[in-house]
């Protein structure tokens, strides 16, 4: 099972700048192990504001509970608070065969809300979910699509969690408005920054 974690970071006032090294040291040591073992996927820094100290990470484990003791383990728990996301396989994410190449392009977070109108036609519906399938299927042989995950239902919506690569906002806002199923979707677009230890950045 696959988990977004959100890890947020608070160093305690007066800790030295070589207790900060140390226990980051430890930290990247100890999630290259992490890596080897395959439960730790993706790293990323999202958007932050001066001061703060916040990563995404994807990781991989057998149960909720594996995926504590998991987090537990790392050094930087000592400082760390962390939200975990369960997420859900999506009949449209894309199959290891189908995912294009990594390059260097940015990378985006997209959390889609599912507002099908409830007057839509049965066959309206089915009509453009083959269609997105279709057609995300070819943003994923461009490499421009990622991953598609499921998110867990709020206030009885359907969520979906994607990860996106473009040139830039506008790129992908463009290649967002192609989606069929468009119309439908509440969008929040998040941009992301390499973390030093993302495990994509050694496997190039």
């Amino acid at each position: 099972m696959e988990y977004l974690v959100t890890m947020t970071t608070h160093v305690p006032p007066g800790t030295s700048d070589e207790a900060v090294a140390d226990v980051r040291a430890r930290e990247s040591e100890h999630s290259a192990g992490l890596v080897a073992d395959g439960r730790l996927l993706r790293l990323w820094r999202p958007p932050l504001q001066p001061g703060e100290w916040r990563t995404f990470g994807l990781f991989a484990d057998e149960s909720d509970a594996a995926l504590e003791q998991t987090l537990a383990g790392m050094p930087l728990r000592v400082w760390r608070t962390d939200e975990v996301t369960p997420l859900a396989p999506h009949p449209n994410d894309p199959a290891p065969a189908r995912r294009g190449p990594r390059g260097a392009l940015p990378e985006f977070f997209t959390t889609f809300t599912f507002r099908i109108p409830a007057d839509a036609p049965t066959e309206t519906v089915a009509a453009r979910t083959a269609q997105e399938a279709a057609r995300t299927r070819e943003l994923a042989d461009a490499g421009t699509l990622a991953r598609l995950w499921m998110l867990p239902d709020a206030a009885g919506e359907r969520r979906a969690l994607g990860l996106w690569r473009a040139a830039d906002a506008q790129q992908l806002q463009a290649v967002l408005e192609s989606l069929p199923v468009s119309a439908w979707l509440a969008t929040e677009v998040v941009p992301l920054s390499p973390h030093p230890s993302d495990p994509a950045l050694a496997a190039g």
